[in-house]
């Protein structure tokens, strides 16, 4: 299999949470099956051509930090975004990365910040910020299993008709606190507000991003299983603290 090639997209500005650590965990888990992967990281004012790879990480940032960004997605990013998802490339946004691909961004004090809209929905910022420790399960078309992660946000989304939540809440707040959803999957783009790194903690979610890039890419895809007991057993005790309230609160 030729080597699967990812795009870390504004690591400068947007790397709240040590959201990086999802890039690492893309490449050692690629790694440890013997399939090469190249990281490009991929900034303010690069020229690089998009339509080269195969798999997209953008992290979360601050209302400031993307704002910072729209002259630069505006200067052509944008679009080479944009066909990139319609071509069917792999996406994994995070928080502030996430309410990027949808259509604008509406503070509390009603301004407006218009964005990518590569995505059916929208973001409104809201007074109380809706944080902490939940778990939500995705939905089948995603894999179907049970992800940890962290929140942290006072943005309010809402997705658009036809357009599918990565997951439903299980505990914690989701995209807007209100209608039980977590998330949008629209084609092989997976937006989330799940910082953390989400994906070293849930190792199922990460091999089917993996998944869907490499069969994008190739045409078929199969992983070969790894030894994941330490990882999921971590992963399991984290869900049951979550789901019964005492993730995060000494022992």
């Amino acid at each position: 299999m030729s080597t699967l090639k990812i795009c870390h997209l504004y690591p400068e500005v947007l790397n709240l949470y040590g959201d990086r650590g999802n890039i690492r965990c893309m490449q050692k888990r690629l790694a440890w099956r013997g399939i090469d992967v190249e990281v490009a990281k991929v900034g303010l004012g690069d020229q690089t051509k998009l339509s080269d790879f195969d798999l997209f990480f953008i992290g979360g940032g601050q209302d400031f930090e993307q704002e910072v960004l729209l002259e630069d997605l505006k200067a052509g990013k944008g679009a080479e975004i944009r066909a990139a998802v319609e071509d069917g490339k792999t996406f994994l946004c995070i928080c502030g990365g996430y309410q990027m691909m949808g259509h604008y961004y509406e503070t509390h004090e009603g301004v407006k910040c218009e964005f990518l809209g590569a995505v059916d929905f929208y973001t409104k910022g809201g007074e109380v910020r809706m944080i902490g420790n939940y778990a939500y399960a995705l939905g089948e078309a995603s894999g179907g299993s049970k992800v940890v992660g962290f929140e942290n946000h006072s943005g309010r989304t809402y997705l658009g008709d036809g357009v599918q939540p990565l997951g439903k809440i299980l505990k914690g707040y989701g995209n807007n606190g209100e209608d039980g959803t977590e998330g949008v999957r629209y084609r092989n783009v997976f937006g989330t507000y799940s910082h953390g790194p989400v994906l070293p903690k849930n190792p199922e979610f990460c091999d089917y991003l993996l998944k869907t890039a490499l069969e994008r890419k190739a045409g078929k895809a199969e992983l070969e299983p790894l030894e994941d007991g330490f990882e999921l057993a971590a992963h399991d005790s984290v869900l049951e603290k979550v789901l019964n309230g005492t993730a995060g609160k000494e022992e």
